[in-house]
């Protein structure tokens, strides 16, 4: 069994949650942390590596003498890499050339405001008639993009009139996207949806900051990719001689092996805060390319500007890394972890996704510099839509491996078709026959589907439509935080009537 190490740094974190914090024109909503790391006999051949790059770049370290993400200034990633000086680009170029296949990314986002929210809103869950995260997401991203000084202000200083406030600010947009109601629309719904909710809610306010939630992810990261011998290294805060809340959260969450250091004395720690940084700079600039300044903003559509496009070969090769980096070595599925409201996340993998597949810059120009921005909405738009399709459907979410064009490999092993139409419908004959369900979900195209096991191996099947009301429930259930499967199910048909039941 092989020895890891690993590093962990972290970006953006408030220590203190106010309404001045979130009102300040430097405020970033996302708290971004990042854990690297390798296996222990790699340790020696990756210092190598980062000495001779610190020592190319021993004129840009602090006072402490310490190479850190403050060397890259935020002004530098204004329109992403394109904004980005010969010799910056020439730094991150050679920074992200320490990473290989070998190496284990682990990055964690939370929204600052979201966990505002989850507090005010504790005590609702999803039943048969409300999503409960399907509220918190929207007043949650509603808060992030139009930050409405009032409502923030009730959050921290009035809690108990916040629900009132909150939806006036509802109220208020709806009227004001009439005047664009064709863009508008769908928030509009959105809206009414959430006024809905919070016609009965009281909140009972109790507002503090946590530090499990990165570790909880990481230790998912961890039973994925099956490593149980490790050891963690913490950035060192606080005064000599006491513990920090995060080391104490990550102790709590069950990663024992975990140690925390002065970051001067840690080679690790240094890696994972340049690479908290360049994350962190290219969420918060395109956070704040896409993001509403002020309310007569918000019935306009937002998209990057054209400058986000206008980059030469070395800056497109940038993106080109970073891509391989975060999406296409070490693909686990908990590599990345974020709470309900993941839209700067997923806007960020859709900004690598799609700079990924230019060629060269000439091929930017060639397909129209002054389009990008509408094309790249269209694309991050459709990933957004897919994910809150994902979120809507509580049962557990399974990675997928793509195959080709025609299917992909869901996680329990089995087969799935693009084209729904390919999928085998379960044979149910009369009478009765029980088969081990491994999961349930449903299609792009909202048909139920279950992945049963058969002759020991999984396969992915659709079910009749008489037994759609059968998944809905299934999925009801999950809502309410019990998830059903694996189970053995019994399938009949009597009379030519379906019917499934649980053993």
């Amino acid at each position: 069994m092989k020895m890891y190490n690993f590093y962990y740094d972290e970006s953006e974190h408030s220590r203190k949650i106010t309404s001045k914090t979130v009102k300040s024109n430097n405020y970033y909503d996302n708290f971004v942390s990042v854990i690297v790391g390798w296996p222990k006999e790699k340790e020696q051949a990756v210092h190598k590596k980062h000495l001779a790059f610190e020592e190319r770049y021993a004129a840009r370290k602090n006072k402490k003498g310490e190479l850190k993400s403050e060397t890259l200034k935020q002004s530098q990633f204004d329109f992403g890499f394109a904004s980005m000086n010969k010799y910056n680009v020439q730094f991150v170029d050679d920074f992200l050339s320490l990473f290989d296949e070998e190496f284990n990314l682990y990055f964690f986002i939370a929204s600052k405001i979201e966990y505002l929210v989850l507090q005010l809103f504790a005590e609702y869950k999803s039943n048969f008639f409300l999503d409960a995260d399907a509220m918190k997401y929207s007043i949650t991203k509603v808060l992030v993009m139009y930050r409405p000084e009032k409502v923030i202000d009730c959050i921290f200083n009035s809690p108990e009139s916040f629900v009132d406030v909150l939806k006036e600010f509802f109220r208020e947009r709806i009227e004001c996207n009439k005047e664009n109601i064709e863009l508008k629309r769908q928030e509009s719904q959105a809206f009414e949806a959430v006024l809905y909710y919070l016609e009965n809610v009281s909140v009972v306010p109790k507002l503090d900051w946590t530090y499990y939630m990165p570790f909880d992810g990481f230790r998912e990261y961890l039973k994925e990719e099956k490593i149980t011998d490790y050891f963690l290294t913490l950035d060192k805060e606080g005064e000599e001689g006491q513990e920090s809340k995060t080391l104490q959260s990550a102790r709590l969450i069950g990663l024992q092996n975990t140690v925390e250091v002065d970051s001067l004395s840690s080679f690790g720690i240094r890696i994972a805060d340049i690479m908290a940084g360049i994350i962190t700079k290219l969420l918060k600039s395109l956070c704040d390319s896409l993001r509403y300044h002020s309310p007569e903003e918000g019935v306009q559509k937002k998209v990057l500007a054209a400058r986000w496009f206008q980059m030469n070969e070395a800056q497109l090769e940038l993106y080109k890394k970073l891509y391989k980096i975060i999406c296409e070595w070490d693909h686990a599925w908990y590599k990345s972890y974020a709470g309900i409201y993941s839209d700067d996340l997923v806007t960020f993998i859709a900004l690598l996704n799609y700079m990924n597949h230019f060629e060269s810059v000439k091929q930017i120009h060639d397909e129209g510099l002054s389009m990008q921005g509408e094309y790249f909405n269209s694309f991050a738009c459709k990933q957004l839509e897919d994910y809150f399709d994902r979120r809507r459907n509580k049962l557990p979410i399974d990675p997928i491996t793509d195959t080709n064009k025609e299917f992909f490999i869901n996680r329990r092993g089995a087969k799935v078709f693009f084209d729904i139409e390919k999928q085998p419908i379960i044979p149910i004959n009369e009478g009765s026959q029980t088969a081990m369900v491994l999961s349930v979900g449903m299609s792009n195209m909202a048909l139920p589907l279950i992945t049963v096991l058969k002759d020991e191996k999984p396969v992915c099947y659709r079910l009749p439509q008489e037994l759609s009301d059968w998944a809905y429930t299934a999925i009801g259930i999950a809502n309410m935080g019990e998830n059903l499967f694996p189970a053995q199910v019994t399938f009949s048909k009597i009379n030519g009537r379906y019917y499934a039941d649980i053993l």
